[in-house]
C-alpha cells in the first residue's frame, strides 16, 4: 500500500491546510492580559509562601523560648497576707468572726467526750491552729 493513497492521511493533510488558512495570531492585548494574570498569581503564590516560612519560624521561636511570665508576679501588688485558720468552735459560732482566738476551746469533761459515729469514716478532720499569743 503506498503513503499517497492511504484516505486517513489525505483526511489529516486537508485539515491542516485548512486549520492553516483561519489561523491568525492573537492580538496583542490579549497577549499582555494573559501575562500579567500570570505574573500576579506567581507573585501571590511567593507572598502566601513566604507568610508560611515567618509564620512557621515564629512558631518555633515561641516554641522554644522558655514561657517566665506565669511563674512571676507583678513588683506592683503585694501578695496577700496568709491569713491563719480557724476552726469553728464545737459549741458554735463565736460572737466575733473576724478576731482571731488566742485561748484553746473549753475540753469537755472525761465522761462527755464526744464520739466519732457522728462523722463519716472517711471524713477527714482538721486540726486548729492557733497563732502564737
Amino acid at each position: 500500500m503506498s503513503e499517497s493513497h492511504d484516505p486517513l492521511t489525505s483526511l489529516f493533510k486537508e485539515a491542516a491546510a485548512a486549520g492553516q488558512s483561519r489561523a491568525r495570531s492573537a492580538p496583542a492585548s490579549f497577549i499582555t492580559e494573559r501575562g500579567e494574570r500570570t505574573r500576579r498569581r506567581r507573585i501571590l503564590a511567593l507572598a502566601v509562601g513566604a507568610c508560611l516560612v515567618f509564620s512557621g519560624a515564629g512558631a518555633a521561636v515561641a516554641s522554644l523560648v522558655p514561657d517566665t511570665t506565669g511563674t512571676t508576679v507583678p513588683a506592683d501588688s503585694p501578695s496577700p497576707d496568709p491569713s491563719p485558720r480557724i476552726s469553728p468552735s464545737p459549741d458554735g459560732p463565736s460572737n466575733s468572726p473576724s478576731a482571731p482566738r488566742t485561748s484553746l476551746p473549753p475540753t469537755s469533761p472525761p465522761g462527755n467526750e464526744p464520739t466519732t459515729s457522728s462523722t463519716s469514716p472517711g471524713t477527714p478532720t482538721r486540726n486548729a491552729t492557733y497563732p502564737p499569743s
